[in-house]
């Protein structure tokens, strides 16, 4: 059996390997399935448009797989939730990660550490051989930052604190940021769906 999974992120593939590693699955990127496929991400929650990555996938795919698919983002309170489902599009797509990240920390300037609470989400979508779907979202509660810190991660994981690690998700260790990360953490729940 195969596990297709719509991206084309080596990092999201390499987390999703160690997860999914004792699995009897082959493991595929969308690539490496030969799947090109042009998807329109306009769903208004992380569940929508992991949903909608799945079945697009899944219907370019000419055989039998499960269908993985996620979206994820930073939701920060003080900001009203943004950047939200529009994470990868802040400030436009080609925006490198160094200005989203120092934006949202003039957004917060004066705000205090109480104030300053975040959360990544993950919604992971499966699409099964049979056509019926299933959804789980994973959280990591934490706050934002008053500066980026830490070289490992990529994205937001700079200026994303974790009280419990006294560290911003991109000075973790890649064991430790997979043990408790929003990602992890919805890919073991669906994990328990395979």
């Amino acid at each position: 059996m195969k596990i297709i999974f719509a991206t084309g992120n080596e990092n999201k593939m390499r987390e999703i390997r160690e997860i999914y590693g004792d699995l009897d699955y082959e493991i595929l990127s969308m690539k490496e399935a030969g799947i090109d496929t042009d998807i329109v991400e306009d769903g208004d929650t992380f569940e929508a448009n992991a949903l909608i990555k799945a079945r697009a996938v899944a219907d370019a795919y000419e055989g039998e797989a499960v269908v993985l698919a996620d979206d994820s983002g930073l939701e920060v309170d003080a900001l009203g939730g943004e950047p939200g489902v529009y994470s990868a599009r802040y400030m436009g797509e080609d925006t490198p990660y160094s200005e989203k990240n120092a934006k949202i920390i003039e957004r917060l300037e004066g705000v205090s550490k109480e104030d300053r609470t975040a959360r990544f989400v993950c919604a992971i979508a499966a699409v099964f051989p049979d056509g019926h779907t299933a959804v789980k979202r994973g959280t990591i509660e934490g706050y934002i930052g008053w500066e980026p810190a830490g070289e490992n991660g990529f994205g937001y994981d700079p200026i994303f604190y974790v009280d419990e690690y006294g560290c911003s998700t991109a000075q973790m260790t890649p064991e430790q940021k997979n043990a408790i990360s929003h990602r992890g953490n919805a890919l073991r729940m669906m994990k328990e769906e395979l």
